[in-house]
């Protein structure tokens, strides 16, 4: 007798996003990225519609500093100087689909560099690589401010997405998204009553619901993981049941895993911090897409690597 496998009726569907311009569309990146579209959970595909698989990008920095983690280190440590380099190393060796471009460099407060010089290196990544791209920046709203203005006039027509919006610094990065036909990456610190204001503060602004992403943050492994992990699943959860607001593809960064201190420290007892803090990326990556992610931004390849097989499987097959 063939067992019957009961199935969830969800009211919501998340909405689809496009990363990324091909010439067709006025750009010049050879592939998009098509994230959303889903009317059920993460890897549940007799419930509904998966229509796209999880995508993985990596972080690429424009400067790296001192205290940038050694075993990150060591798989670009030819490239680290290069943003445009890291990147294409990143998509040509390590199979990344995106990249995630840091501009920390424009910090006022670090190496104080201009947003003229910000918009060149965006151009020589862009340059580089045929992959879409998201740009963050420093983290300082004056400075980001008239950063993202000139990143999205040096990226126009090629469907970027920036970051990271957040309730007190919106406004402006908003404004530099829309006049270019870019994204906005929405940031919300661990609340998902927090991630919904977030997305009608944008949208009331003017942003489209198609042109945003969610970053509910995603905390490492043994550093909070449980609790991020809840927070996705309720965004999405709330999601599916009908809360058009929250109806937006989620991203999650794996990079806190280098904050966790267990997760590279020597420690004959905890065996090879090299093997530990990968299969700590992947299992902290791992977990943010069984919970409701989309996509992931990682940092070790190997990491990467070992997520991409999962989700192979988890899909049902492949590599």
């Amino acid at each position: 007798m063939a067992i019957e496998i009961p199935k969830e009726n969800w009211q919501g569907r998340i909405g689809e996003v496009v990363i990324g311009a091909t010439p067709e569309e006025g750009g010049t990146r050879t592939k998009k990225i098509v994230l959303g579209g889903e009317n059920t959970l993460p890897f549940l595909d007799f419930d509904g519609d998966l229509p796209h698989a999880p995508v993985i990008g990596m972080e690429v920095l424009d400067v790296v500093r001192e205290d940038y983690p050694v075993l990150a280190l060591e798989p670009i440590q030819d490239v680290k100087d290069d943003p445009a380099q890291w990147a294409k190393k990143c998509v040509d060796e390590f199979g990344a689909d995106l990249i995630c471009l840091k501009l920390v460099s424009t910090n006022p407060e670090e190496e104080d560099r201009s947003p003229e010089e910000a918009a060149e290196t965006v151009k020589e990544v862009l340059g580089a690589v045929g992959v879409p791209l998201f740009v963050y920046g420093c983290g300082i709203e004056e400075k980001d401010a008239k950063t993202m203005e000139l990143v999205s006039n040096a990226a126009k027509g090629e469907r970027v997405f920036l970051g990271l919006a957040e309730e007190a610094a919106y406004k402006s990065i908003s404004v530099a998204s829309m006049s270019n036909g870019h994204g906005v990456i929405a940031f919300s610190n661990l609340d998902i009553n927090l991630a919904k204001q977030m997305h009608i503060l944008l949208t009331d602004f003017g942003v489209k619901k198609e042109n945003l992403i969610a970053d509910p943050l995603m905390a490492a492994l043994g550093y909070g993981l449980e609790y991020s992990y809840s927070v996705i699943e309720r965004v999405k959860l709330a999601a599916l049941m009908g809360d058009a607001m929250l109806q937006v593809p989620i991203v999650c960064e794996t990079t806190r895993v280098y904050n966790a201190r267990e997760s590279f420290k020597e420690d004959p007892t905890l065996g090879d911090p090299k093997k530990r803090v990968v299969f700590w990326e992947a299992a902290t990556g791992t977990s943010a897409l069984v919970a409701g992610a989309d996509m992931l931004i990682m940092r070790h390849p190997e990491a990467l690597a070992m997520v991409r097989r999962s989700i192979g499987e988890l899909v049902g097959g492949g590599t």
